[in-house]
């Protein structure tokens, strides 16, 4: 099946008629926007011939369908677009918003056509980005929506963020942005691109943001299932009737905290600003980020695309210094920050010093507005420098499901800085 979308200009009785959204009127005075979904991103390698991790689909003149969960619900919502890395400018003939139904496919009940000063097509120059028109559509929060893009005819990704544990799609050639049908989506990838956030119109609401490394990103958490810690959180505010938060996840796997990479995107102390704190509506961080400028100092060199490089030498006080910065940018802000503590690895001694000597001052130093200390949610009681066996993934370092879910749990509600 597929949806005729037309511009509030040009017919918005045809979307009534048709059972369709129509799209918000452009001006919102009286809005209130919160972010509820949102993704970072970092920059692709720029390689002739890159492995096969860093191979981006081909996207010009194509439908790209992405599949995201809003934290929280709304009427009224407004897409965030970023060429945050672009080389040139980022071309969108068409984009729409649905409820998903399975896998590719959408319900056409709901759907919405996305316009951006009222036109279908926008162009985002390189390092640009901007904010759909608002869009009236029926969004749940924890349920799925599909956004689709029909590409221009020469556009390429050059930015995305790598690890999505979510499947997405690619159409072939054409525009398919209103197709409710899986039909024309059968090539898939596991990365989100150009869409960095979703906002919804809620004046009582606030947003939390989780930011750091791949133990935020969900990496090895279960695909399509949403198990990284920051779903969890937002599943047990829905428990709790907390409709005032939502929580959006802004971990990059790999990432660092002062030092920038290939590979894994800017150091965070510098992404932090853009990333964290110009979403909409956030009022809470939480950080937790360090474990990979522990052990990539400990890293080989390596030939051709090192993603670990710079090998940099770092310390406790290295650390703690970066935090104080990315403290004081959410100050200045005022925006609340809380410090979670970095969980096991099993390091050699030199590192977990290290480790130990960080999660010591994040617990007593009294930088932070609160503690969250993932450490001890995660960690065996026999052996502390390790996971708990039931919270392992298998490699030691990031979390099983139950670890994420864990996480979540060892987080103080009362900490997070909603309406009430």
């Amino acid at each position: 099946m597929k949806l005729s979308f037309s511009s509030v200009a040009a017919g918005a009785a045809l979307f009534v008629a048709m059972g369709i959204a129509a799209p918000a009127e452009a001006d919102q005075p009286s809005a209130t926007w919160v972010t509820s979904w949102a993704t970072a991103l970092q920059p692709i390698p720029p390689l002739v011939a890159p492995p096969p991790l860093y191979r981006a689909p081909d996207v010009a003149g194509r439908t790209i369908r992405q599949i995201v969960y809003p934290t929280l619900g709304g009427r009224i919502a407004k897409i965030h677009l970023s060429n945050e890395y672009g080389r040139v400018p980022l071309v969108i003939e068409s984009m729409g918003i649905a409820p998903s139904a399975s896998g590719a496919a959408t319900n056409a009940t709901g759907a919405a056509h996305v316009t951006f000063g009222g036109r279908p097509d926008v162009s985002v120059p390189p390092g640009g980005e901007l904010d759909s028109d608002p869009v009236a559509i029926d969004l749940r929060a924890g349920a799925p929506y599909a956004i689709s893009s029909y590409m221009g005819p020469h556009q390429t990704m050059t930015a995305w963020h790598r690890v999505s544990s979510q499947l997405n799609y690619v159409s072939p050639p054409g525009d398919h942005v209103a197709d409710a049908s899986p039909a024309a989506f059968a090539q898939r990838f596991t990365q989100y691109a150009w869409v960095t956030g979703l906002a919804v119109d809620a004046p009582q609401a606030s947003t939390v943001a989780a930011i750091g490394d791949s133990i935020t990103d969900g990496m090895r958490s279960s695909l399509n299932r949403n198990r990284r810690w920051p779903d969890a959180l937002a599943r047990r505010l829905a428990r709790a009737q907390r409709t005032d938060l939502a929580v959006i996840d802004l971990g990059i796997s790999g990432n660092r905290l002062l030092s920038d990479s290939p590979c894994y995107g800017e150091a965070l102390e510098r992404r932090f600003e853009r990333d964290a704190l110009r979403h909409p509506g956030v009022k809470t961080v939480v950080l937790l980020i360090g474990i990979n400028d522990i052990n990539f100092q400990a890293m080989p060199a390596r030939a051709g695309l090192d993603c670990d490089a710079p090998h940099t030498q770092v310390s406790a006080e290295d650390l703690i210094a970066g935090y104080k910065r990315v403290i004081a940018l959410a100050h200045a802000r005022g925006v609340r920050i809380l410090g979670g503590t970095l969980t096991p690895a099993s390091l050699p001694p030199a590192r977990e010093t290290i480790r130990q000597s960080v999660n010591k001052w994040i617990r007593t130093s009294h930088a932070f507005a609160d503690v969250v200390d993932f450490d001890v949610a995660l960690r065996d009681p026999v052996d502390p420098v390790r996971l708990r066996r039931e919270y392992d993934s298998g490699d030691h370092i990031h979390p099983s499901d139950a670890g994420y879910m864990a996480m979540a749990e060892a987080v103080p509600l009362a900490a997070l800085n909603g309406s009430r």
